[in-house]
């Protein structure tokens, strides 16, 4: 992996590039895009090269568009709501911004619901906006009002860990109990078990996993669980 400081350039190349945390695309003096890192970290990409971003241990939430978060309704204002996603500013949520939502059939949000969402707007200027459907299909998919469950806070670097389809964590739960969750980017994770005593034990594991708690491994989380009553 390579190291970088704020200002300098990452090959960052493809012809459908996605810029994540800690990059941004300049032009140059000779015209041609750059792009630039805008944080200290490491650089990461996916495996087929469209999407980049600087990996560092900040637990401050930066919105980059399209990521997916969990978030807090802090209050009502006229027909949207102002979101906490844990960034630097309040994130805002358009009442129409759901799933077949009309001025006549829309969701009735209290302050303290949690929400799953994505981000469809984040730019250093202006807050970030929120919408719960995907963008492609309309459809919820997913996003929308959290009910019940439990809220774990974590580091980002733990989120985009446990959005690996190869992590192993969610897996080997999932194997012992049923168990549903909703991943933020923004170093927030919902959960939900049938048992209390289940959801304390997925807290518990995501804390231990967690690289900048404890940093357990596969090997070390099942003999955790054996000390647990799940």
């Amino acid at each position: 992996m390579t190291t970088v400081l704020p200002g300098e350039h990452v090959p960052a190349q493809h012809v459908n590039l996605k810029l994540g945390p800690g990059l941004l695309q300049q032009t140059s003096v000779g015209g041609t895009p750059a792009v630039v890192s805008t944080r200290a970290g490491e650089v990461q990409h996916s495996a087929n090269r469209n999407k980049w971003w600087i990996e560092g241990n900040s637990r401050r939430y930066a919105p980059a568009p399209q990521e997916s978060v969990v978030g807090v309704v802090v209050s009502r204002s006229g027909e949207n709501w102002r979101v906490d996603i844990g960034s630097a500013h309040m994130a805002t949520l358009d009442g129409l911004a759901f799933e077949g939502a009309t001025k006549r059939n829309r969701p009735n949000l209290k302050v303290g619901s949690l929400l799953y969402a994505r981000v469809s707007l984040a730019h250093k200027d202006m807050e970030p906006e929120l919408e719960c459907f995907d963008a492609q299909t309309r459809k919820a998919e997913g996003f929308g009002e959290l009910k019940g469950g439990f809220l774990v806070q974590c580091s980002l670097k733990m989120c985009r860990l446990l959005l690996d389809p190869h992590h192993f964590l969610f897996p080997l739960l999932g194997s012992r109990f049923p168990l549903e969750s909703a991943i933020g980017m923004n170093g927030r994770v919902w959960i939900s078990a049938k048992e209390p005593r289940q959801v304390i034990a997925i807290a518990r594991c995501i804390e231990a996993v967690d690289p900048d708690g404890g940093g357990m491994d596969e090997a070390a989380v099942k003999k955790f669980l054996n000390t647990l009553d799940v």
